[in-house]
């Protein structure tokens, strides 16, 4: 765990991310001469690990006035940690964040890059009959924060599992575990929560339980990263439609 910890400092201290420089004030930002170590490898929890870039180029730390950097989104990838940047802000957020906190966040965005969802009268009528519809699990389970951007479009019952459809993500909620059967890697989200991501496809999917049900998450044109939707799984919870 202390060594967990340790990583997870040198990602804040070594940020490498996708957001431009330019989002910054010309003055707050210093030109230095550093160095690329293309030698320095790395263990993540007992495992040998090779940073990499969204388009899975590998990444070299950083070296300056010795000390090494760390690209923190995909270490923090590598770790479950969800890593976002709120441009609003100007913070790099590692973690999950309430949006009560007072950072200048917009309103219903938490910095985790996160959006609160707010369900019409008619989506929560159509989620109550679409979990009605199986015996002994008619209370409705819910996503309750989206990623920023994505849009819900519709909730249905099929098969044995109810499913919230969003444009980048799909949130099915079923009494089973959909990883039984197959090769899974476990993660346990930040609130503790232990889950499997597995990949029966083309998509990787995170299924976790809530309740008395099991949750699992994807996304269909893959534009949410592992750490976007393990800080949208920590929201789905009881509904009160």
């Amino acid at each position: 765990m202390k060594s967990k910890k340790w990583i997870a400092a040198a990602m804040v201290a070594g940020m490498t991310l996708s957001a431009s420089v330019g989002a910054y004030a010309a003055s707050n930002v210093e030109s230095i001469k550093a160095q690329l170590n293309h030698e320095l490898g790395f263990v993540v929890n007992g495992q040998a690990y090779t940073p990499k870039d969204a388009a899975g180029k590998s990444l070299d730390p950083i070296v300056y006035n010795n000390t090494t950097y760390l690209p923190v989104r995909a270490l923090g990838e590598a770790l479950n940690v969800p890593v976002t940047y709120d441009a609003a802000g100007k913070k790099v957020v590692v973690g999950t964040q309430s949006a009560g906190n007072h950072s200048g966040t917009p309103t219903g965005q938490t910095q985790s890059g996160l959006t609160a969802i707010t369900y019409t009268a008619a989506q929560k009528a159509a989620a109550k009959q679409a979990f009605a519809a199986f015996e002994g699990f008619e209370t409705a389970y819910a996503p309750m924060q989206a990623a920023t951007g994505d849009t819900f479009r519709s909730v249905g019952a099929g098969g044995d599992s109810v499913t919230y459809v969003f444009d980048n993500m799909k949130v099915a909620i079923a009494p089973r575990d959909d990883s039984f059967g197959y090769d899974f890697t476990p993660v346990t989200l930040s609130n503790g929560v232990k889950g499997n991501w597995y990949k029966p496809s083309d998509r990787d999917m995170l299924t976790f339980p809530v309740g008395d049900r099991f949750v699992t998450i994807w996304s269909d044109n893959g534009s949410l990263s592992k750490a976007q939707i393990q800080a949208v799984a920590v929201h789905v919870e009881k509904a009160s439609f």
